[in-house]
């Protein structure tokens, strides 16, 4: 007789993709792996790894199943990084990919993890694995999706499997209204504090509450996105219809299945929050975690603001900081990254009385360019738009803060969400956005 085990949504998905009537934490499993996704730092690698282990004739288990998306070093004149480029290309094209999102071709996107939610490649209930910290964002879909290294990539690329911890899971509540100045980013920022980057390790964090129910995919990208910098092996919500909407209009394949935990799930840890009376939260340098309310920061000087990433680069995050920066200018030097071609065209559309959300942040004196990639969220190239070549004081949408991340190691940087760098970005001092909101 089978006895079946009440599972967390990670378990289940787990459980599903390895085969079995049900997993617990701990258990290690073969997983099927429904999308890989590589990007320009790490598919050289993989690739290399992938002939060394499989022969130089192999071919792939999927050509549809494998996205490559450039993102990190593409406009840039350094030689390695286009090289990796290179690379890249002549493997799809030997392989027959379906998905490389050239980015000297119109198929050029932008941050891949964005760029997998518009692309229609973030489905609920499937295992999507990619070379990057931050491929949890995908999470917020109801998906399973974790980062891993070159060789975990290369054996997938080869199998289609990955051999799997199943994670323990903390879950997190959300309840209230959020204020008006308030962002998912915020709530983030929050539980980082209260978790610090060690305090989930190789454990999945389950979102829900109310505040979670009401929220766009967007916000809930915020979210998933930032859990990695608590350890956590993945973030994960539950799809609402909105999110069941978005997927429809971008993707052809409608055989998934919402997942769900059982309500008597085990949870390592239950954290539960009231949202009502929050402020907004800062991660001070050096530390995502290092968080104070940004009340208690004001008034510290800020040199440049920058707008981007997969965190704070979405249509949602530039929609934001219009609303603050609208008849007003900056008074530091602003940088704005659209985290994709999507995003930079929503923006242009998009309407703020009379004006788009691009012509209000560049009559606020915003650099914005026209090339998304991930840009100085990663520092790159010395000539990578937006890069901190040396010491000052920054205030980004982005999600992490180490010495060097964007650059510089002398350069301090805070994290906030597009309303506290807007607002920033006007006086020149952490500013509180409720300033700017009043109207």
């Amino acid at each position: 007789m089978i006895v079946k085990k009440t599972m967390t949504m990670s378990e289940k998905i787990l459980a599903r993709a390895s085969q079995k009537h049900n997993v617990q934490a701990g258990e290690v499993v073969w997983s099927k792996v429904n999308v890989l996704m590589t990007h320009d730092p790490c598919s050289p690698g993989v690739i290399s790894i992938f002939k060394k282990e499989f022969g130089n004739q192999a071919k792939i288990w999927d050509p549809e199943g494998h996205i490559m998306i450039p993102d990190h070093f593409v406009f840039t004149s350094d030689e390695k990084a286009n090289a990796n480029i290179r690379m890249m290309r002549d493997f799809a094209q030997e392989q027959g990919h379906k998905y490389f999102y050239d980015p000297h071709s119109k198929d050029y996107k932008g941050v891949c993890h964005i760029a997998l939610a518009q692309e229609g490649h973030n489905r609920p209930g499937e295992v999507l694995v990619g070379t990057d910290s931050h491929t949890v964002t995908s999470g917020a879909f109801g998906t399973f999706a974790i980062g891993v290294g070159n060789t975990d990539a290369a054996f997938i690329l080869g199998t289609g499997e990955i051999l799997l911890r199943v994670p323990d899971t903390i879950k997190v509540i959300f309840h209230g209204r959020l204020g008006s100045n308030i962002m998912a980013k915020d709530l983030i920022l929050l539980l980082l504090k209260d978790l610090t980057t060690q305090g989930a390790t190789y454990q999945s964090i389950e979102f829900t509450g109310e505040t979670i129910d009401n929220m766009t995919i967007e916000d809930r990208m915020t979210l998933c996105n930032m859990v990695i910098e608590a350890g956590a092996k993945n973030g994960i919500i539950i799809p609402n219809d909105s999110t069941i909407e978005y997927i429809n209009a971008r993707s052809n394949i409608r055989d998934f299945d919402i997942i769900a935990p059982d309500q008597s799930a085990h949870y390592t840890k239950v954290l539960e929050y009231d949202v009502t009376n929050i402020q907004p939260q800062i991660a001070k340098p050096h530390s995502p975690d290092n968080v104070d309310s940004i009340d208690n920061l004001e008034g510290e000087k800020i040199d440049r603001a920058y707008i981007g990433s997969c965190t704070g680069g979405k249509s949602s995050d530039f929609y934001a900081a219009a609303k603050i920066l609208k008849n007003h200018k900056v008074s530091i030097d602003t940088f704005g990254v659209p985290a994709t071609r999507e995003v930079f065209y929503e923006i242009i559309n998009q309407k703020i009385g009379d004006l788009s959300v691009y012509e209000i942040l560049v009559n606020a004196g915003v650099n914005m360019t026209t090339e998304p990639s991930c840009a100085a969220c990663c520092g790159g190239p010395i000539d990578t738009f937006g890069r901190v070549n040396n010491a000052m004081s920054v205030i980004s949408t982005t999600n992490r803060n180490f010495s060097g991340r964007m650059g510089a190691k002398s350069a301090k940087i805070y994290l906030g969400s597009p309303y506290s760098v807007a607002s920033t970005a006007i006086t020149g001092y952490i500013t509180n956005p409720k300033v700017f909101l009043k109207n």
